[in-house]
């Protein structure tokens, strides 16, 4: 047992805060860029195909050519899919009306500055950028989390032939985006807590080396500043780039500003800072929230740009004809008042909006994928279209691998247990970053939503499940660990069959009618 005086040595804080050294080696390069090489090959390949605009990509691939053009969103004609694919695209000369932020937009028009905005290699090109990138972090964060290369490759592999994601990542929609923006800013957060609590370490220490090996105790009432933190602000910029896709982002903002600082009073409570609680609040907490909240609102104003710079976009001169009323709206300078009002339309638009849709589906049905979204589906008869027998199927399906979303909800359930049980922080952090995804769409019983809006939190529903298949591997102790691995990686096995199994329906391959309907698990899958 350690005395007091050995307590507060670097060595012994360290340990006590960060845990043992992790030392990944060569193997934690190797194996993320394994799976992220896997990755990029499923998402890359036939990404033009369809050679059509499906389901939403009419709305964001438009969108995206105008900003490229007049740097603003602008109206287009009705049924102007087939003349935009031809490469004749003809926006007309007004500004649209559009309810999400233009960040999601400006990146899928980046892959059309590059690849040309007539196909569909161009159209989708950032969402697979995307959705690639999201492999490689989700393979590094799981390493980090769970110390482990192994669980880090299995949690990266499952995400790489996941088909929710897969799909997400070959279409020009602007949820892959928001996905890796929430993603990153995580694993900024991560970067962050071990910077805290190594600096929270280091500074006791040289209070305890200073004053007779033991801090003194106007140190220890509240512990040190940690000054300002980068890790930090890199989530905090990350943070408002995700709300710059969907104002949705605004609820991983919470969750993750609070995280954050739970962290810290974590780290200062086992430290044995005696006001850990008021310290968080004081010493991280008010700076948490600068970093997260205030960089992040300046992130998210920087994604509208192209409509502050321009004059033409939609309500950009509302403030023209809306003179300022009270004291403090003389200080906010008109581009700023119109912005706000032009979010007070949008805010009434998303709390409206009801319309009905053949795959709409209820946030309750999410985790158990019972209405997946279609966003392809061409038949073929009597040979056509080179079908090899009389009627054959393409579709393209926004359907999770069953096996992988099954497993993965039942593991949050268990993440519950072990939360309580144990107080884990991975548990509580993936569980927090869930409702971030999940529970905040019960908050509007009566709006349209689609199953692809979980995509957000599609790769912490795998690192969840990694950490249940990481303590399937330690149950029964070191005896027993041999049996488990080949469990785990029977279990791995049967997933990447079943992506074999689904794939088809996933990248919009002719198929027999036939083979497609056995992939019908459910009538509310067609």
């Amino acid at each position: 047992m350690s005395t007091p005086a050995e307590a507060y040595t670097d060595t012994a804080l360290r340990l006590r805060l960060l845990g043992e050294r992790f030392h990944p080696g060569h193997w934690g390069w190797l194996v993320p860029l394994a799976v992220t090489v896997l990755a990029g090959l499923l998402r890359f390949i036939h990404l033009d195909h369809p050679h059509q605009l499906i389901f939403d990509e009419t709305y964001y691939v438009k969108d995206a050519f105008t900003l490229l053009r007049s740097g603003v969103e602008m109206n287009w004609p009705e049924d102007h899919n087939e003349q935009f694919v031809a490469g004749n695209p003809q926006p007309q000369d007004s500004a649209e009306y559009v309810v999400h932020p233009p960040l999601g937009k400006w990146l899928i028009a980046l892959g059309m500055a590059v690849f040309g905005a007539d196909n569909g290699t161009g159209w989708r090109f950032s969402a697979a950028v995307a959705g690639t990138l999201s492999v490689l972090l989700t393979t590094v964060i799981a390493q980090r989390m769970f110390r482990s290369v192994f669980l880090g490759g299995v949690a990266g592999l499952l995400l790489a032939v996941e088909g929710h994601h897969l799909v997400m990542s070959r279409t020009g929609l602007l949820d892959i985006f928001l996905s890796l923006f929430v993603l990153a800013a995580f694993g900024a957060l991560l970067l962050d807590r071990v910077d805290g609590r190594r600096r929270l370490g280091e500074r006791l220490a040289a209070a305890a080396a200073r004053h007779g090996e033991v801090p003194p105790p106007r140190v220890m009432r509240h512990g040190p500043w940690l000054g300002w933190r980068p890790w930090r602000l890199v989530a905090g910029i990350l943070l408002g780039a995700a709300c710059g896709v969907k104002l949705s982002g605004l609820a991983f903002v919470v969750v993750f500003g609070l995280m954050t600082v739970l962290w810290d009073m974590n780290a200062r409570r086992v430290a044995g800072i005696r006001h850990w609680l008021r310290a968080g609040i004081t010493h991280d907490g008010l700076y948490a929230f600068v970093a997260v909240v205030g960089v992040g609102a300046l992130s998210y104003l920087a994604t509208w740009t192209g409509w502050l710079m321009t004059g033409h976009g939609y309500n950009r001169q509302w403030h023209a004809t809306h003179p300022p009323q009270s004291w403090w709206e003389h200080l906010v300078p008109g581009p700023l008042r119109s912005l706000a009002d032009y979010h007070r339309q949008s805010t009434q638009f998303h709390e409206g909006l009801a319309s009905g849709h053949d795959y709409a589906s209820s946030p309750w049905t999410w985790p158990f994928m019972g209405r997946p979204t279609s966003f392809y589906y061409e038949g073929y008869e009597d040979g056509a279209g080179g079908c090899p027998v009389d009627t054959c199927s393409a579709a393209v399906t926004d359907l999770a691998n069953p096996i992988i979303w099954w497993a993965g909800t039942l593991a949050i359930l268990a993440l519950v247990l072990i939360w309580l049980g144990r107080r884990d922080w991975r548990a509580g952090a993936i569980l927090g970053v869930y409702a971030a995804g999940q529970l905040v769409w019960f908050l509007w019983p009566e709006r349209t939503m689609f199953f692809f809006y979980t995509i957000a939190y599609a790769p912490f529903l795998i690192l969840g499940l990694t950490l249940c298949l990481g303590a399937l591997m330690r149950f029964g102790g070191p005896a027993n660990r041999r049996r488990n691995t080949v469990l785990v990686l029977a279990f791995v096995a049967v997933a990447v069959a079943m992506s074999a199994f689904f794939m088809p329906v996933w990248t919009g391959e002719m198929i027999p009618y036939e083979q497609w309907r056995a992939r019908m698990w459910m009538s509310s899958w067609i």
